[in-house]
Order: C-alpha cells, then sequence, then structure tokens
C-alpha cells in the first residue's frame, strides 16, 4: 500500500515503490481540479514573491474579507487556516473534547487527529445500499455518546451528501446533546450551488455547528496549504484562540484573494467538466469492467473491483505503469476490492482506460 501517509498524491513514495519517475505520473489517487489553478492566481502568487520579506497577516483580514462578501456572512464568522486540516485540528484543540464520533468510512484524518489530541474514537458504519450513508437515527444516537462529531458533506471517499433537512435535525440535536457537530465541506464546490446541500445560510442560528471547507482542492493549489471554517463569532473565536500566529503564508494568502476575482468562468467550467467526466468514467468501469460504483456528486469515484481483483494488486499494476490511483481498504467499512479515483480530464481518462484495459487483460 502506497497510503503510507494515510493520504492519496503521495508521489515520492510511489516514485520509489514503482520506480517511474514522480513527473510523469498521471495522479488519480489525489482529488486536484484537473483545469490547474486560474492562470490570474498563479500571477499573483508570482507578483507576490518579492514580498516574503514580510511576515503575511496574522488576522487574515483581506481574504476574510472577501471570503464574507463571497459566502454572504460576516467576516467576525471565518477563521483562515493552512488548510482544512489546520480547521480540524483548531476545532479539536478549542473544543477539547473526550469522545469523538466518526461515520465509516469516511476521510481518515477525523480519527488521526482525534487521537493525537487525546480523544477516544467512536464509529459507526454507513450502508453500501445507501451509498454508504448512515442513517439520522444512527448518526443521532452516536451524537448522544461524543463531545465532538465529524460528518463528511460530500463525504470522502464517497461523494455522497446528506440533505439539508436531515442536515437541520442533527444541527439541532448538537445543541441539545451539547456535541460539537463539524461539517466537513473541503469538496462541496465541485457541486452546483443549486444542489448543495449546507447549513451555511443558517450556521449563525446553530451554536454547535462548524462549516469547515478547503480552497486547495477546487482551485487546485494543495501545496499551498488553504482553508476556513464558518461558524457563529464566538465559536470562531475560540478555534483563533488556538491558532499559531502565522500559520498561513502571504503566498498562499494571495492566490486565495486571487481565487475570490475572476472566477465565474473557472468555477463554471470545473462543475461542468466534473459532471461531464465522472459520467463518462462510471460508464465505462461498469460497461467494461464490471465495476461497481457508488452515486458521487464529488470530483472522485469510490469504486469496487469484481473479484478476483484487488485493490492493492491493481494499485501495483497502474503504477507501474506511471498512474497512481487511490487504495481504500486502509479506510474502515470498506473492502479490500475498494478503490477511489479522481475525475479528470478526458485526455487523461482515455490513458487511464487503455492502461486499465492492458492489465485486466494481464490478470486474466
Amino acid at each position: 500500500m502506497i497510503e503510507r501517509f494515510g493520504h492519496g498524491g503521495d508521489l515520492e513514495t510511489a516514485q520509489a515503490a514503482f520506480g517511474v519517475d514522480r513527473s510523469a505520473i498521471i495522479d488519480y489517487s489525489a482529488n486536484i481540479n484537473p483545469l490547474g489553478p486560474p492562470p490570474h492566481v498563479l500571477t499573483r502568487v508570482q507578483q507576490e514573491l518579492k514580498d516574503v520579506v514580510h511576515y503575511p497577516d496574522p488576522d487574515h483580514r483581506r481574504l476574510r474579507a472577501m471570503l464574507a462578501e463571497a459566502l454572504q456572512v460576516d467576516a467576525s464568522m471565518i477563521c483562515i487556516g493552512n488548510g482544512a486540516a489546520e480547521c480540524m485540528a483548531l476545532a479539536l484543540l478549542a473544543m477539547a473534547p473526550k469522545r469523538v464520533g466518526v461515520i465509516y468510512p469516511c476521510f481518515s484524518e477525523y480519527a488521526e487527529l482525534s487521537r493525537k489530541f487525546g480523544a477516544d474514537v467512536i464509529g459507526i458504519y454507513g450502508h453500501a445500499e445507501q451509498a454508504f450513508r448512515a442513517g439520522v437515527d444512527e448518526i443521532i444516537g452516536l451524537m448522544r455518546k461524543v463531545d465532538l462529531l465529524f460528518l463528511g458533506q460530500p463525504n470522502n471517499p464517497t461523494g455522497v451528501q446528506y440533505n439539508l433537512e436531515e442536515l437541520e435535525k442533527l444541527a439541532a440535536i448538537a445543541a441539545e446533546s451539547d456535541t460539537m457537530l463539524i461539517v466537513d465541506e473541503a469538496f462541496i464546490d465541485f457541486i452546483a450551488p443549486d444542489k448543495q446541500a449546507t447549513l451555511l445560510p443558517v450556521v449563525e442560528r446553530y451554536s454547535h455547528v462548524i462549516l469547515i471547507r478547503s480552497m486547495t482542492k477546487f482551485y487546485a493549489i494543495p501545496g499551498l496549504r488553504l482553508g476556513y471554517a464558518v461558524a457563529g463569532p464566538t465559536l470562531i473565536q475560540r478555534l483563533k484562540s488556538k491558532q499559531v500566529t502565522w500559520s498561513v503564508n502571504r503566498l498562499a494568502l494571495a492566490a486565495g484573494e486571487a481565487c475570490m476575482v475572476d472566477c465565474e468562468s473557472y468555477e463554471e467550467v470545473t462543475r461542468e467538466q466534473t459532471v461531464m467526466e465522472r459520467e463518462y468514467m462510471i460508464e465505462r468501469l461498469e460497461r467494461e469492467f464490471g465495476c461497481q460504483t457508488w452515486p458521487s456528486l464529488a470530483n472522485f469515484i469510490l469504486v469496487r473491483l469484481p473479484k478476483p481483483w484487488t485493490a492493492e494488486w491493481l494499485q501495483t499494476m497502474l503504477g507501474r505503469r506511471g498512474i497512481l490511483i487511490r487504495n481504500c481498504a486502509m479506510y474502515e467499512g470498506l473492502s479490500e476490492a475498494d478503490i477511489r479515483l479522481a475525475v479528470k480530464d478526458r485526455e487523461r481518462s482515455v490513458i487511464l482506460f487503455e492502461q486499465l484495459a492492458d492489465v485486466w487483460q494481464e490478470g486474466v
């Protein structure tokens, strides 16, 4: 298994394992926008280089103001972080939960971070016939047992989301049971705005809800690390009180500010391409290879390989051919036959399916 650090996108490990130069690897294991960063964002980062001799703004004022306007919330409701992962860590540090709840399968960092900060992790399992969602009553039962609950929306690695009615019910129960509800919306930007199920417009009403989003995946700047949390001002102040000064560097802040300007066309094309290429990939996976997939709304697909193929075998075979996929055997609640594929552009997907066909024949 290539995921020695628990995540996809580890090109260094893949290069060492498969003997393929990292620059030649087509990475289907990390869910990053295949369009790459908007060109003007890269230009802004280059322009900012001359100012790396100065400290970044420790209060991230310009980016918070721009996000506040875009999200239609007050700037006091936003905390900028060094990636969504830092925002999760700040929530754990600020709330100091003794017991954290997760719904398997889910992003591995929920449990990893929780344990690092001394919390016990209690999990329930989503159901395959419900696209690995758990029932709301099951989640409520878990909520009453823990101090903090992580919920992926859409979930990673499945790409499914809960509906707004379910989210509002969970948010109300969170306050009633004195449980913090952390809703991870890292991939929600890949969903068309009218199809996003989010508490964002009403988040200030809920005293026990924190929304966490990523800018690195949608705008293809994961190397810069940039994310943010949205919640009521009191909660945000608690998060910020635990944040290391200057944890977000000025290049990341500059990129984030640029992402807030003149990106409407980029965002629209990204969402349209994600839907089109996801459907293309699912159709071929099911028709040509007999794979099972689930109805993802995000820029990745959870795939179950037909017997006797395993995720480890396919990862190795494709890795030797310069294609990196995500082995999902490590995810609680999934099997040794499960992989995750990022949604990319047609040119790279054609290469993926050509290599997949060769591997399939070789394995017969």
